[in-house]
């Protein structure tokens, strides 16, 4: 739907009724949201990818399409509202799979036009550091929020829920990708990241050693970490110095793998984990700002839950993370950012396009 139409933008009266509906990947949401309160919030999970291993975006796209209608009218009978009673209508716009984003996209407009209420866009990472704002206690502006999921990694900071900036990020993999294709390296199913926490509970850290990239900055890297993983594991974990030779059969490998599977796990997570901690100190201690948060999939992994309040402990941090609905792909996040787009009255019109990638 292309169209230079617009819907009414009525004045900001009332408590601000946000019907959010988010489609970025494999997961189809739908939330309410009145007065900055979150009402509902329903997710239908997509469990055909897990035979391939992977997300396949035109299998995602033809869920979503099943699972839409669904999803919004369970959201709002939760709520107990009507959809006339709804003043506005939040769709994740960017970044994400091209194809699910069309889905949500396209339903939201609809609903726009027949129901003559304003349209907001969402940027979903944006949304991944506003979920701090969903329940209470919040942070105070500014704050810094580490956002890590599958594709993402960044450190931004917040000076209101309308001005951020992303401060650090990552120059190759992001974390949740580390996770998951480190879980694959070990033959563990998609999606591989939780497995790797789950596991990770029983094993010793300080195991094996990982080597920790020297990148300046706040920027981060994951895929130096990815290749010395996979070469230790084609080592048998016979070497501390991961070379590139195949030292192990396949049935060495397996063996070795299933005979420390928990210190693999826990050694892994423990890299990642300090990468990502190490960089949000500096970013700490660069701009002064003592109010951090988490968001985004990966921060419902319990050793980062863990080292990061253990950190904020330390160096004096006053830390926020979201309940762990919220922290994975959710509408919830999508209808508080919503909700202040609808407050300073930063509405979209019907021309408004969907992005695979798309600046903040």
């Amino acid at each position: 739907m292309q169209s230079n139409q617009t819907v009414a933008k009525p004045p900001l009266v009332g408590l601000g009724v946000v019907l959010a509906i988010e489609s970025s990947c494999d997961e189809t949401a739908a939330s309410v949201c009145r007065d900055g309160k979150i009402l509902s919030n329903f997710i239908a999970n997509q469990t055909v990818h897990e035979q391939y291993g992977g997300v396949v975006p035109e299998l995602a796209s033809r869920a979503h399409m099943q699972n839409i209608v669904p999803v919004a009218e369970a959201a709002l009978q939760n709520a107990k509202c009507k959809m006339q009673n709804i003043d506005a209508i939040a769709f994740t716009q960017s970044p994400g799979l091209i194809g699910s984003l069309l889905v949500g996209s396209q339903f939201a407009k609809s609903l726009s036009l027949a129901l003559n209420k304003p349209l907001i866009a969402v940027h979903h990472m944006q949304a991944h550091v506003l979920a701090n704002l969903i329940a209470d206690p919040k942070p105070g502006f500014p704050f810094l929020c580490l956002t890590v999921s599958g594709g993402h990694t960044q450190i931004v900071v917040c000076e209101s829920p309308y001005k951020m900036k992303v401060i650090g990020e990552t120059i190759d993999d992001a974390a949740g990708e580390a996770f998951d294709k480190s879980a694959k390296l070990l033959g563990l199913p998609y999606p591989g990241g939780p497995l790797i926490d789950k596991y990770a509970a029983q094993g010793d850290p300080g195991r094996f050693k990982f080597p920790e990239p020297q990148v300046p900055g706040l920027n981060f890297s994951f895929s130096g970490l990815k290749t010395s993983i996979l070469y230790f594991l084609q080592n048998a974990g016979a070497s501390t110095i991961y070379k590139e030779e195949f030292l192990a059969t396949q049935e060495e490998k397996k063996t070795f793998i299933e005979n420390n599977l928990a210190d693999i796990c826990a050694s892994i997570q423990q890299r990642i984990v300090t990468i990502l901690l190490n960089k949000l100190k500096k970013a700490s201690l660069e701009t002064g700002i003592t109010d951090i948060c988490i968001a985004g999939g990966v921060s419902a992994n319990s050793g980062l839950r863990k080292g990061f309040e253990e950190t904020g402990s330390k160096y004096g941090w006053r830390t926020f993370i979201p309940a762990f609905e919220y922290c994975t792909d959710n509408a919830a996040m999508i209808a508080i950012t919503g909700y202040y787009k609808y407050l300073a009255g930063d509405f979209a019109d019907l021309s408004v396009s969907s992005s695979a990638r798309a600046e903040w």
